[in-house]
């Protein structure tokens, strides 16, 4: 029997914070359980929404890498405007480019926006933190 076709998602926003299966390195196919991802573009092929988004974890949010800037409950506003329930790193350094629907995103916990992978969005005033950690994973 085949596999159902995949649930397509309106298309988020650049800055949207979505519930993602974010591949894991050496693995084919979505990763196995859904975690904060950062969208920083959006496309179309095919007739199908495509976004770019980074890993978000809230492991080790402590310790930031070159390319890695995170949103924390001191970023107050920013923080509870990201959605998120933990604070959150998210790594420039590690983008994919993934069609947007059900297989590689999941409704987001307690579905904040309805029906569809978004939690949050990235506050304005973390801009030139995201800036500077995009700036150095190009370094990278």
């Amino acid at each position: 029997m085949a596999a159902p076709a995949p649930r397509w998602f309106a298309a988020p926003h650049p800055g949207d914070i979505v519930w993602c299966r974010f591949p894991q390195r050496g693995l084919p196919g979505p990763g196995p359980k859904p975690r904060p991802a950062l969208v920083l573009r959006v496309g179309e092929h095919a007739g199908h929404n495509v976004v770019e988004v980074c890993y978000g974890t809230s492991q080790k949010t402590d310790q930031l890498y070159a390319g890695e800037f995170a949103i924390t409950p001191a970023d107050d506003a920013a923080f509870n405007t990201a959605g998120l329930s933990y604070p959150t790193k998210f790594n420039l350094g590690e983008t994919y480019e993934l069609d947007f629907n059900d297989q590689w995103f999941a409704v987001a916990p307690g579905a904040p926006h309805g029906q569809n992978p978004k939690l949050g969005l990235m506050h304005p005033s973390l801009m030139r933190r995201a800036a500077a950690a995009a700036r150095a994973a190009k370094k990278r």
